[in-house]
């Protein structure tokens, strides 16, 4: 016999998009059942798992560095890289709110529940060509994604309606329900038990993420300009974002709208203890290292550098030789720049250990390289570039590297830095001494480190894969996260936020991000679909 509840919403999806929404429905005295797949370790989803990286717009933070931020520059730089389309209205339309409305609540909501940030803001996606970010905005949260759902999760626990909220983990959910038009409910699965579980609410609000996390849904809606997609491709989504409730809610009529724009990152390597079907980890690269195609040749005549456009990194990566690359640098180097993007390994950050924090960014972190070099099958280290040659190809098992060829690349990159600043003519020592103008990033960026200086030894290099991450698109929504139908107008009894609603409007990023975008747009979305809820937005 089936499980029956029944509440006045319906939330599907446990990440910090649901978890937002039922806040939100709480404060206002709603009744609240919230569906989760996943466990109730891993509550919250992939922002648990993220480095807690968000975009804000006039931040305290900001202020006190004197940057200058305006939501009209935020808006500029977002359709600067955006791309959007005369038919994109909706995503428009959510990216002019979220630039105008993300400090206030966002930003300043967050804070209200005890979430901290840290004091020098990060600059990503400045932009390589155009304008990216023309400002740092990038809001690292103390305690990482982690902290941030632990301050969530543990604000819904101790919620004084606490009472009008009931969690449902472990369940599978299959079926959007109606009735006369309007969505009713849902049903699913407990997939321990195979016991049936049916929910019933005046809303349903979808908040289940994208497809990432199917990398054969992935390939299905590959951007075609890209070609075809890597063989070889990591997994950094969440195991559970197959894009199924999408499917669900297209076969109500619901629009689903530019599933083929996809955000992944250049850096991934494989998870040493991986949780679902090609887990991976996305590096943060080190600026001062060369990046390498198959074949040990430095790819250009652009030079490879993290920071300026993850898109452009992915698209040029894409169009090498097997479609993964290698970073190739020294101990120095890596102990200084390198860093994994995530909560699992920064430690220091995410247990909120402040004097070990900024041990490691004053004098590096080795334990971090000694951990990958023991764990992970992508990470090599050597004493000699013959030797580094040598257990690359092991890597790959193509003996594609050549030792002559390789050293030779590095050569010359080395003697363009021994020839003095005032000589330098590459564009990768160009961009690292821009980074280093920056306070945020001089601190962690080596002043032209030549890589086979005798002193900064071993060698190390990195075999790097794409990684997927985030789908761009999704269900089409309304200003009040009322999901759309293919005529335009709203689904009766149903919302849809956080990645699930292409992080608002179906595609608020068009075609690429600023960072730190995805948890912010997530909490918008979830508290917006929730103050139409209650009859306040």
């Amino acid at each position: 016999m089936a499980k029956k509840i029944r509440s006045d919403v319906v939330i599907v999806g446990g990440g910090i998009a649901g978890i937002a929404a039922a806040l939100e429905l709480l404060d206002h005295g709603k009744k609240v059942l919230l569906i989760d797949r996943d466990t109730p370790q891993r509550f919250g989803g992939l922002a648990k798992e993220s480095f807690g990286g968000i975009f804000v717009v006039g931040s305290r933070e900001q202020k006190r560095l004197h940057i200058d931020d305006s939501p009209e520059l935020a808006l500029r730089d977002w359709l600067s890289v955006a791309h959007l389309g005369e038919e994109d209205v909706w995503p428009r339309r959510w990216a002019e709110t979220y630039v105008n409305r993300c400090r206030d609540d966002v930003y300043a909501w967050l804070k209200a529940r005890r979430v901290k940030f840290f004091p020098v803001v990060h600059w990503v996606e400045r932009g390589l060509y155009e304008p990216g970010n023309s400002v740092p905005r990038f809001h690292m949260v103390w305690g990482t994604g982690h902290g941030l759902i632990e301050a969530l999760s543990g604000a819904l626990e101790h919620h004084p309606h606490r009472e009008n909220l009931e969690l449902i983990f472990g369940c599978h959910v299959n079926a959007l329900e109606t009735q006369g038009g309007t969505v009713t409910g849902c049903s699913g699965i407990f997939e321990d038990t195979g016991e049936e579980l049916e929910a019933a609410g005046n809303a349903v609000i979808v908040a289940a993420g994208g497809i990432c996390g199917s990398l054969e849904k992935l390939r299905r809606h590959w951007y075609k300009p890209w070609g075809t997609a890597p063989a070889q491709l990591l997994n950094g989504a969440h195991r559970f974002g197959d894009g199924e409730l999408q499917d669900l809610v297209e076969r109500l009529g619901g629009r689903i709208t530019h599933l083929d724009l996809q955000w992944h990152y250049a850096a991934g390597i494989h998870h040493p203890r991986p949780d679902r079907d090609r887990h991976g980890l996305s590096l943060v690269p080190p600026k001062s290292a060369l990046w390498m195609n198959a074949d040990g040749r430095r790819i250009g005549p652009m030079p490879l550098i993290t920071a300026y456009d993850t898109r452009f990194l992915v698209e040029q990566i894409l169009r090498q030789p097997g479609q993964y690359t290698w970073q190739v640098m020294n101990w120095k180097i890596a102990t200084k720049e390198l860093a994994v993007s995530g909560s699992e390994y920064n430690d220091a950050i995410r247990n909120k250990q402040f004097l070990r924090f900024i041990r490691e960014v004053v004098f590096g972190n080795p334990k971090l390289v000694e951990r990958l070099a023991a764990e992970c099958e992508d990470v090599v280290v050597a004493s000699s570039v013959e030797e580094l040659a040598t257990k690359m190809n092991a890597v790959t098992g193509e003996n594609r590297i050549d030792a002559a060829v390789l050293e030779e690349e590095i050569r010359r990159y080395d003697a363009n830095i021994a020839r003095g600043p005032k000589l330098h003519n590459d564009e990768q020592l160009r961009r690292i001494a821009h980074c280093r103008q920056y306070r945020g990033d001089r601190v962690r960026t080596c002043k032209f480190q030549r890589i086979l200086d005798p002193k900064a030894r071993p060698l190390v290099a990195i075999r790097e894969l794409i990684l997927a991450r985030k789908s761009l698109g999704g269900i089409q929504t309304d200003l009040k996260s009322r999901a759309l139908g293919q005529d335009g107008t709203p689904i009766p009894g149903l919302w849809a936020v956080g990645e699930a609603a292409g992080f608002g409007g179906g595609g608020i990023h068009g075609r690429g991000t600023l960072e730190g975008t995805f948890l912010g747009t997530s909490i918008l979305t979830g508290r917006i679909a929730a103050q139409s809820l209650t009859g306040r937005s």
